[in-house]
């Protein structure tokens, strides 16, 4: 499949569609238009899905308009592993060509929203899951972290229990409104974080857990779909901030 050359504003270009993994699975690639040098990078995975790289479309071009390279891959938790094989051929394309795509695979974030925070997480915990390599900094969003990583089958929670440690710098963020997820999951891990003594923020905006990434709910579509809500505009501005400074 040919990639698809999206704009939708005259800051961020959008690559659509390039297969990252042998299962022929999809990413799309958000950049500034026109920018030269090597940029930040942010790998950053969508939750339970399956499939929907398109609901963080909001959130990665409002990203990359601050100077980032952002790499949104589907993967399916419906798959036979919960779809760790695809969420990690997916880390390894971005590592590999991030610097072809105009990033800088140095300056490598690795973030995720809802089941995808938990996943992201658990590759700084567990880098043997990827030959020992960690990204430069984890922005989880709206996750559980009491629950098995897809990456790694282990929870967050019990692997810092046993004393692994994340390495890098680790940037929560969660809606003080979130129903679906609430927010003492990201609370919990932060006071876990903090009291072994490692690097950790926490940021609640006033919103829930579709607002978090800029969107809003559709139950007849039965997925999240762009919003201009205030809340969710401001929730998302924010969230981008972190993923922009994470990787400056």
């Amino acid at each position: 499949m040919a990639p698809d050359m999206g704009m939708t504003d005259r800051t961020v270009e959008t690559v659509r569609g390039l297969v990252y993994g042998p299962g022929g699975k999809q990413l799309d690639v958000h950049r500034p238009a026109g920018a030269s040098g090597a940029l930040p990078t942010v790998l950053l995975w969508h939750g339970i899905g399956p499939d929907e790289r398109d609901v963080l479309e909001p959130l990665a071009r409002t990203t990359a308009a601050l100077g980032v390279l952002v790499l949104v891959p589907d993967w399916r938790s419906d798959a036979a592993d919960g779809g760790r094989s695809q969420l990690l051929e997916s880390l390894a394309f971005g590592r590999k060509e991030a610097d072809g795509l105009g990033g800088d695979g140095a300056s490598y974030v690795l973030a995720g929203w809802s089941a995808g925070a938990g996943a992201a997480l658990g590759v700084a915990l567990r880098p043997d899951a990827v030959a020992e390599w960690r990204p430069r900094a984890v922005v989880a969003v709206a996750g559980r972290y009491d629950l098995p990583a897809r990456t790694t089958g282990t929870a967050p929670l019990d692997d810092l229990a046993a004393g692994h440690d994340p390495g890098v710098p680790v940037h929560l963020l969660h809606g003080t409104r979130d129903t679906v997820v609430d927010a003492h999951y990201s609370r919990d891990l932060a006071a876990t974080l903090r009291t072994a003594g490692r690097a950790v923020t926490l940021q609640e905006p006033q919103t829930d857990h579709a607002g978090v990434i800029m969107t809003a709910y559709d139950p007849a579509a039965d997925r999240c779909v762009p919003t201009t809500a205030e809340h969710a505009v401001r929730a998302g501005r924010l969230v981008s901030g972190v993923l922009a400074a994470a990787g400056a």
